[in-house]
């Protein structure tokens, strides 16, 4: 049932036009890795058309992304995963270390993509449901709000003018839906777990990640839920019930069965500062494993079987995509192999003052307007001058190249200085508009930027 209401929505799935175009609302510039990453995902859609046989020898085209901090590398594999309703992990290369040592192994990436995918089909399950669930809490509250009537012996009929069982219940479930009983409170009884946590990582190697897991679930068997009663107002109750319910009508075995199925063939694994782990071999301190951790990659990266406390994962149609700024390496100094699994390589773009002005006045969810709707819920209308805008956007180019330079994260430094007293007093200030000019960018920023040794500290 699921898998038909998916592909009926992907009867008609974005064209890598089109994903350029909506990754276009968010992200400024960068036009080369968006059209990679937009190739990469209509891939995905063509491989699913093409005859089985051959559907198992098409392997994902991975990329490696190269350009500095903060020029929209993240952004673009979220909000591709995103786009594509797929399970996306984003993970540091540089938190993994090599198998022997102590800290997280490579394997352990593929158990989290299937813990999320696990959640996004239990969600969707759990929507499939929700009408079921629904009208189930909605008896079972009723239950607690009006308990049944005592059974009366045979022969003996309610007292005349006494209001029957039934009439009661439904008025109550008027008063419900008409939301006339929420001030009232309930009694509703909680499950919680009797298990204890478990830590292994402290054993050994990062290997004991996943054998925690399958312990944490074997004792789950083992010890009786415990249950206590939890007074709620009725419209907690009622969305505690719902899920709760939901939850129970929820075939797990499936949803960990699907789970798999879209991490092996959706799934998106974003690995960021991979070229922390470039490099040569150092014999000392500590990069000694950065090599072994490039070699730990490669079959997962390749293709290989992960075990996960939901089943085996293939990961051959994982599409993995790297990203990093190697302002000491170059992406030539991974290993070969590992080179060769990532063959499309995109360099971004160095952000300018132009590219800042778009990025504060145009995507969806620009900083401007981010601040302009926070200060308007104390009833602070902010607005921008272009001259102000062009004015920050000057500013934080001017800090990034005196100090370091960390993209677009800076104009949030900035914004965040220059609005600083007005987010202190807005609740004081209430109905005032203020207008945002050139002159008062200045003023409050001004001295700071000049200070170099300042502005690495503050800005």
């Amino acid at each position: 049932m699921m898998r038909r209401e998916r592909e009926a929505q992907d009867a008609r799935p974005l064209v890598p036009r089109e994903i350029v175009a909506e990754l276009s609302r968010h992200i400024v510039g960068q036009e080369k890795a968006k059209r990679a990453v937009a190739i990469a995902l209509r891939n995905r859609w063509r491989r699913r058309q093409v005859p089985p046989e051959l559907r198992e020898e098409i392997a994902p085209k991975n990329i490696i992304m190269v350009g500095p901090t903060g020029v929209g590398k993240t952004e673009i594999a979220r909000r591709l995963a995103r786009l594509a309703q797929a399970p996306f992990l984003k993970v540091e290369a540089s938190k993994f270390t090599e198998v022997g040592y102590v800290g997280r192994d490579v394997e352990s990436m593929i158990r989290d993509l299937v813990e999320i995918a696990v959640h996004m089909v239990r969600g969707e399950e759990m929507e499939r449901v929700s009408g079921k669930a629904r009208a189930t809490a909605e008896e079972r509250l009723l239950d607690l709000l009006l308990p049944p009537p005592p059974s009366r012996p045979m022969g003996i009929s309610p007292a005349e003018g006494e209001p029957k069982a039934e009439e009661s219940r439904e008025r109550m479930r008027t008063m419900l839906r008409e939301g006339r009983l929420s001030d009232r409170t309930v009694e509703v009884e909680v499950r919680e777990s009797a298990v204890p946590a478990i830590d292994l990582m402290g054993v050994s190697g990062g290997g004991m990640e996943g054998i925690e897991g399958n312990l944490q679930e074997m004792l789950g068997n083992l010890f009786p839920k415990k249950t206590r009663r939890k007074r709620m107002r009725v419209p907690e109750a009622q969305a505690f019930l719902e899920k709760e319910e939901a939850a129970r009508m929820v075939d797990m075995d499936r949803v960990k069965q699907l789970a798999v199925e879209r991490t092996e063939n959706e799934g998106i694994v974003f690995l960021d500062e991979i070229d922390k782990i470039a490099g040569r071999e150092s014999h000392t301190g500590p990069d000694v494993s950065r090599q072994g951790v490039q070699r730990d990659l490669l079959p997962i990266v390749e293709g290989s079987n992960v075990n996960t406390k939901h089943g085996m994962v293939r990961t051959d149609h994982i599409l993995f995509i790297a990203a990093g700024a190697f302002h000491m390496t170059k992406p030539s100094d991974l290993i070969p192999e590992l080179q060769g699994r990532f063959p499309i390589r995109v360099e971004l773009d160095t952000l300018t003052k132009e590219d800042f002005v778009r990025i504060l006045t145009e995507p969806h969810g620009a900083l401007t307007r981010q601040y302009a709707e926070l200060l308007l819920t104390e009833g602070v209308r902010v607005v921008f001058t272009p001259e102000a805008v062009e004015r920050i956007a000057e500013m934080a180019c001017e800090v990034n190249d005196r100090t370091e330079n960390i993209g677009a994260r800076r104009l949030y430094t900035i914004m965040e200085k220059l609005l600083e007293d007005l987010l202190f007093s807005a609740p004081e200030i209430g109905g005032q508009e203020i207008v945002i000019r050139k002159a008062y960018v200045d003023e409050k920023l001004s001295g700071i930027v000049r200070d170099v040794d300042l502005s690495r500290y503050i800005l």
